[in-house]
């Protein structure tokens, strides 16, 4: 019998498959001989769709920013907006953590991501933010939910007591950390946003008044 025709290649078809690769192996992992292999090609074919490789990654991060909800901003207030954001862009990121170094390099010239930072900008400079405050949030943002999903605090211990018992007295307790993995992780992020929401709201305050009078 003939051998079945392989589906039709896309795009999509070559993001998804290189997604499944860097999530389960790594970006080292990632070649375009190996995502020929994987998708039943020739290596040629895929510069049809993708000149380079880092064209490739730069598709994945965006197939990641395009799931990030924005639906929020401006429709909400800053504090709520910024918050709710965040936590929805960490989820994705937190869901693909072999990503995030690709995200971290900024968007470059990814759609997706240019959005998100477009969308988030744009929410702040209206609803009050000077223009100069408005990036270093956003870049306080990227920072604090790039770093959160990058790895695991609380599996960097061993879960081993004896490591600790002697020599770091004060990490006595270090080797249960793994056992809270959720708890600790998420509620660092959280301890984090929450403190920088805080700050934010008492900066704005205090920038209100200054740009009032300069208003008169």
């Amino acid at each position: 019998m003939p051998r079945p025709r392989s589906p039709r290649l896309t795009r999509e078809r070559i993001i998804e498959c290189a997604i499944e690769i860097v999530d389960a192996e790594g970006l080292d992992a990632l070649s375009t001989r190996r995502l020929a292999t994987e998708l039943d090609v020739q290596a040629p074919s895929l510069y049809n769709h993708f000149a380079t490789k880092e064209e490739i990654l730069d598709g994945v991060a965006d197939a990641l920013f395009e799931q990030v909800d924005l639906s929020m901003l401006g429709r909400r207030p800053w504090p709520a907006a910024l918050r709710e954001w965040a936590r929805g862009y960490r989820r994705v990121l937190v869901a693909h953590p072999n990503v995030v170094p690709i995200v971290a390099r900024g968007p470059g010239r990814r759609p997706a991501q240019l959005r998100v930072d477009n969308a988030v900008y744009g929410a702040l400079v209206d609803a009050g933010w000077p223009p100069a405050y408005a990036t270093r949030i956003g870049a306080l943002m990227r920072y604090l939910v790039t770093g959160s999903a990058l790895g695991s605090f609380a599996l960097g211990f061993p879960d081993d007591p004896s490591l600790y018992r002697e020599s770091y007295p004060h990490l006595a307790d270090a080797h249960r950390l793994r056992q809270h993995q959720a708890e600790v992780d998420e509620g660092a992020f959280e301890l984090g946003l929450a403190t920088i929401i805080a700050g934010l709201e008492k900066t704005f305050a205090e920038l209100r008044p200054a740009a009032s009078g300069k208003a008169r």
